[in-house]
């Protein structure tokens, strides 16, 4: 399948972001970062601007959760038009069970495994979930440097995918750009979030099928 930009609104106006996320429009999905200040030392937005940014966004919302007790709080984002909802690993206590729940809900399902996270005890419990999520860079912070080391985590997991037979996506979320898209669709993912390289580019559109191309190229 084609490469998919899910610009991050991390990097966006958060005083603009209806504005903000217009300018995405020819992007696939939007990455919108929900952050606690205690599953990671940031603090962004929670569940009463998911609503209103589904509400207003000319793309899906991919709504990637980093903060505690998952189990407790996706399904209510999945209820708040999420278009996909990324819970990690660490975070979660039934992970099937949650995916299952918000399966039910009709919204894709995303499990995030932070770098040092490795994919081997996950790779039975694909078939329930729709993408695996590889950080490559601690979460909390936009802007960080791509994390080289990821890449055999990245390519490991499309092997398992490959091997059961599923069309589960593999997502990389951190330093995405135009110097690293090519290495991280050659090692097996198919959707990208990049945050900084598209939002610091002075065409956002332009940016958004910049990186497109160059991933189909190397994938």
């Amino acid at each position: 399948m084609s490469a998919l930009i899910n610009p991050s609104i991390l990097s966006a106006d958060f005083a603009n972001l209806e504005r903000d996320l217009a300018r995405i429009a020819t992007a696939d999905w939007a990455h919108v970062d929900v952050m606690d200040n205690h599953f990671v030392p940031n603090l962004t937005i929670g569940l009463p601007v998911v609503r209103r940014l589904a509400q207003v966004s000319p793309v899906p919302l991919d709504v990637h959760l980093m903060i505690d007790d998952a189990d407790r709080w996706a399904p209510a984002f999945a209820e708040a038009g999420a278009g996909s909802v990324t819970f990690h690993a660490e975070a979660a206590q039934a992970p099937v069970r949650l995916a299952r729940e918000l399966r039910s809900a009709g919204v894709r399902v995303g499990v995030a495994l932070r770098p040092a996270t490795p994919v081997e005890p996950f790779v039975d419990l694909l078939a329930e979930i729709d993408m695996v999520l590889v950080m490559t860079v601690e979460p909390g912070f936009g802007g960080q440097s791509f994390i080289e080391g990821t890449l055999p985590k990245v390519r490991r997991t499309r092997a398992a995918i490959d091997a059961a037979g599923l069309d589960t996506w593999v997502q990389v979320d951190g330093g995405v750009a135009r110097d690293t898209i090519g290495r991280i669709a050659a090692a097996g993912a198919n959707v990208f979030v990049a945050g900084s390289a598209v939002y610091g580019a002075d065409d956002v559109a332009g940016e958004i099928e910049a990186l497109r191309a160059l991933a189909d190229a190397a994938s």
